[in-house]
């Protein structure tokens, strides 16, 4: 989602047609992402299995198996085909799948959690780790600064703040707990760290 606005760098994510938007969203792939983001974004050669998913996001799988046949967060590496397959969720999944729970858990409406979702999905790995998302309970707004995060609260449309790089690093340490499987092998790897893939690939490739 794409507004018009005043310039200043931030967003409203699902606002009524016609009301102001004094955030306005920045596009995050403008000049396209640096080496090091597109690196970090190759740690998604791992996905996850849903139970996987549901203990790193603290989520119930009845929860997840609802969001996915509902729309609302579905895996991106492998979704369920039938009986006997698995739905595989990308590390990324997974930080949505917490945020998202975060929201219900504080009433945030739905249509504009579809719009957070999204916008989630769009956005460079750069961007979220400093993105904080704010609501009011009826509007989400995306802050990049915690200059926009005071002028919010001091409009009174911010009550309830969400730092996406904080989320990040928790889902992070949890999955190093946990077993994740490569994307192109099926190889399943116990108390795999999403950056330790990663930093294997180079081993490998400088040896």
């Amino acid at each position: 989602m794409r507004t018009s606005g005043d310039g200043a760098a931030g967003g409203a994510l699902g606002q009524v047609p016609g009301e102001s938007r004094p955030y306005p969203l920045r596009d995050g792939t403008a000049g396209g992402s640096t080496p090091a983001e597109r690196s970090q974004e190759q740690s998604d050669t791992l996905g996850y299995r849903g139970p996987t998913a549901c203990a790193a996001a603290g989520i119930t799988y009845r929860q997840l198996d609802y969001w996915a046949r509902t729309g609302l967060v579905e895996p991106s590496v492998r979704p369920a085909y039938g009986s006997g397959t698995q739905r595989l969720y990308s590390f990324r999944d997974v930080v949505i799948l917490k945020i998202v729970k975060r929201f219900l858990d504080t009433g945030v409406a739905l249509q504009n959690i579809r719009a957070a979702v999204r916008h989630l999905r769009d956005r460079s790995y750069a961007d979220l780790e400093r993105m904080t998302l704010m609501s009011d309970g009826a509007t989400v707004y995306e802050c990049s600064s915690p200059d926009e995060v005071v002028d919010l609260l001091q409009g009174g449309q911010g009550i309830f703040g969400i730092a996406v790089g904080v989320v990040w690093r928790d889902v992070e340490a949890a999955l190093s707990q946990l077993h994740g499987e490569r994307i192109d092998t099926g190889e399943t790897l116990v108390g795999q760290n999403p950056a330790d893939e990663l930093a294997r690939r180079r081993r490998n490739r400088a040896g």
